[in-house]
């Protein structure tokens, strides 16, 4: 073979190879960009209440305005009185909508970005709904009310709010005045509204959905509301299912005047602003009762009279679990109550999992992440429970009670045996002696403690 011939296989050799691995590169970039991520998506090892349920989502924001309220914040030493004000909240409301052929649920949630150096750092949440969407009609569903943490924002628990909206829920998440991340005021004003800003909002948006020309007409079955906290959104809402706070506790000396004494337990003005159709709470690693604060006694944690689901974490640093989160699940003693727990979790088992801005600052991170755990796994089997718990007393669908009454009580404990070179593959738990709902292997670090009320 002549040089030149030689020489041109060589170069023609080259030119293939760079080509294939142009393509190879094209492919590759290709295979690794991102899919794009929706927290209320369960991953595909989720337990089996998890996935989004049959409907299509819609979203809309709603501003309240809760009149007369005591601004505690421009409280009055000399005249021992606080000026009043009409309370402003904004609500998200998601609803389960038609979305019309050839329409993506699609949108975006812009959240504060918390511990951020720049104060007006926003981070983008992608959600799946569709901005102000029709409402199915002819069906009016179970109202949800999300609470969230101190500091947090109504958009901080989209991957639950969006979800249970799918399942036929309407989800509403408040931002809770005074509370919202990057416009946290002093504390006292959080642990005198949170619980009225609950009750209030289920009072207004039933009122709303009244008027015939208001989108939430026929959507809301007034009868069935529930209420889900995390953190402070848990003390609130403990206090909102009838847990009146004590009158010697840390929040009784901190408000003045005397304002808080009318949320606490045994006041006939509290009792008067509890709500016959909330029917169902669930606290997300409530916070308060952990000393030195002790939100509550025995007393007023009795006055709970309906069922509660609790989750946690047997690490929480933030609620104590040990002193203040189990004592409290404990004392409910008059609430059909389960207690999720996981083991080894600290405080952030509520909310969603950290944006990508977040990922590049370890103090923003640790507000979203836990240290063990990975938080997709965490919303998840939140999902899966969660539902169970507001199909059962929402919904009355007592298939869910086996999803909630799971044996053992340690999910390590469980024991599902498979023949030599038998496999199951991605099949759920029927809940025997296995957690029902859970992919063998799959249920690991968590206990379930469930208690029947006592009257």
């Amino acid at each position: 073979m002549s040089g030149r011939r030689l020489v041109s296989l060589k170069v023609a050799a080259m030119a293939t190879m760079l080509v294939m691995m142009g393509l190879a590169c094209g492919l590759s970039s290709h295979a690794q960009t991102p899919a794009e991520t929706f927290f209320s998506v369960p991953p595909v090892d989720a337990p089996e209440l998890a996935p989004r349920g049959p409907y299509g989502v819609g979203v809309r924001t709603v501003v309240l305005h809760n009149p007369g309220q005591p601004d505690i914040l421009n409280f009055d030493k000399a005249t021992g009185k606080a000026p009043t004000y009409d309370r402003p909240l904004t609500v998200e409301v998601w609803y389960p909508a038609v979305i019309p052929k050839g329409t993506e649920e699609r949108t975006v949630y812009e959240m504060p970005m918390p511990r951020s150096s720049e104060k007006a750092h926003e981070t983008a949440v992608a959600g799946k709904a569709l901005r102000d969407a029709t409402p199915i009609a002819g069906t009016p569903f179970p109202l949800v009310i999300v609470s969230h943490g101190y500091p947090g924002s109504r958009f901080f628990l989209s991957y639950l709010t969006e979800n249970l909206a799918s399942k036929g829920y309407v989800v509403a998440a408040i931002d809770h005045t005074d509370s919202v991340i990057g416009q946290e005021k002093e504390f006292s004003s959080t642990l005198l509204n949170r619980a009225s800003d609950q009750l209030f909002t289920i009072e207004a948006l039933e009122a709303l959905a009244v008027p015939a020309g208001n989108f939430l007409h026929g959507l809301i079955d007034a009868s069935r509301v529930a209420i889900v906290g995390y953190s402070m959104g848990g003390y609130g809402a403990l206090a909102s299912a009838g847990a009146g706070y004590s009158k010697s506790s840390m929040a009784a000396q901190f408000v003045p005047g005397g304002y808080f004494d009318h949320w606490t337990a045994g006041n006939p003005e509290y009792q008067s602003r509890l709500r016959k159709e909330v029917k169902a709470v669930v606290a997300i690693a409530p916070w308060g009762n952990q000393p030195p604060n002790n939100m509550w006694d025995a007393a007023g944690l009795a006055g709970i009279h309906i069922p509660l689901l609790m989750i946690a974490g047997d690490q929480d640093d933030i609620s104590d679990f040990s002193h203040g989160i189990a004592p409290a699940f404990e004392k409910a003693v008059n609430s059909e109550r389960c207690m999720l727990v996981y083991e080894n979790a600290r405080h952030n088992v509520g909310g969603n999992p950290a944006p990508a801005e977040a990922r590049t600052s370890f103090t923003t991170q640790e507000y979203f992440d836990e240290p063990v755990w990975r938080k997709e796994r965490i919303t998840a089997i939140n999902q899966h429970f969660i539902t169970a718990f507001l199909d059962l007393y929402l919904k009355g669908d007592e298939s869910r009670r086996a999803y909630l009454h799971v044996a053992p009580e340690k999910s390590n404990d469980g024991v599902w045996p498979l023949k030599r070179g038998e496999s199951v593959g991605a099949k759920f738990s029927d809940g025997d002696k296995y957690w029902k709902g859970f992919q063998r292997r799959w249920a690991v670090g968590l206990e379930m403690r469930c208690s029947a009320a006592a009257q």
